[in-house]
């Protein structure tokens, strides 16, 4: 079975420098690969989008981000979108936009439900993020988003199908909209930091009058009486219990520490709760 390219980007490393976004657009603004890609404009399109999501709020609370491209899918909507061959899927799982076949059809940019393919209105074109086929072709190894990202958030990789399956199962990758079924050769590791919720508190306690944080308490949230998270309190005697579905209804905590214990019930649905100020008894 052929290897294909594919892309796995950590969103737990992305801390939104856009050194990405600057070398796809030194890489493409102005230059014409033919075959490839026609130039991109200075202005108006990002084929590398950086997302950014807020979850929790004060004191809890983080920020987010998630770098956004065309997905190269095996099933791709701009693909059935076209006319006369103007978008190919390669044998090797990258998608080409052909830039003078794909003229004058912007229903290939309507096409695409990621919105990851931008309309060219001066050339009258779709354009997208190529995954950098002319230097792969060339001999590179990584993309130029790749190459560049000082915090590991990339990682292209060519692997047969099967070998990419049992990565996505070992390390808990995700594609975006897979409800789509478009078949994505993009995959996020640690996508529930954009995707779901947490639940978080500060845990005290009462030592001879004095209110104290309590370090070091066992967390424990229950969903219909099943486990579905545990965490232990910091110095701040806070806590946070991750990856949580949004509007997932009534879940049960119960917090255990030197001072004594508690148990309350909370309710998530679509932002991450706060519990507030939790003194154990």
């Amino acid at each position: 079975m052929a290897n294909k390219w594919n892309m796995i980007i950590d969103v737990a490393n992305c801390d939104n420098c856009r050194v990405c976004f600057l070398a796809d657009k030194d890489e493409h603004i102005g230059n014409d690969f033919p075959g490839y890609s026609a130039p991109q404009p200075a202005q108006g399109h990002n084929w590398i989008e950086i997302e950014r999501n807020e979850r929790g709020s004060y004191p809890i609370v983080d920020a987010n981000f998630m770098p956004v491209m065309c997905n190269h899918c095996d099933d791709a909507p701009c693909m059935k979108a076209a006319t006369n061959g103007a978008v190919k899927k390669r044998d090797d799982g990258i998608v080409i936009i052909d830039p003078l076949k794909a003229k004058g059809q912007k229903q290939i940019a309507d096409a695409c439900p990621y919105g990851a393919v931008s309309w060219n209105e001066e050339l009258q074109l779709p354009q997208a993020w190529i995954f950098d086929a002319h230097l792969l072709d060339d001999g590179w190894k990584q993309t130029r988003a790749e190459q560049i990202c000082p915090t590991d958030v990339f990682k292209s990789i060519k692997r047969s199908d099967a070998e990419i399956q049992a990565l996505v199962e070992a390390e808990g990758l995700e594609v975006l909209k897979p409800e789509l079924g478009t078949k994505p050769r993009i995959y996020y590791k640690n996508l529930h930091l954009m995707t779901q919720c947490f639940v978080g508190g500060s845990v005290v306690t009462q030592i001879n009058g004095v209110v104290e944080c309590v370090e070091g308490a066992e967390v424990v949230v229950r969903k219909d009486g099943n486990d579905v998270g545990r965490a232990t309190t910091d110095t701040f005697g806070e806590f946070k219990v991750d990856k949580l579905e949004k509007n997932s209804g009534s879940y049960q905590i119960e917090v255990r520490g030197s001072g004594g214990s508690l148990s309350q019930t909370f309710e998530v649905e679509g932002k991450s709760p706060y519990l507030g100020v939790m003194k154990l008894s």
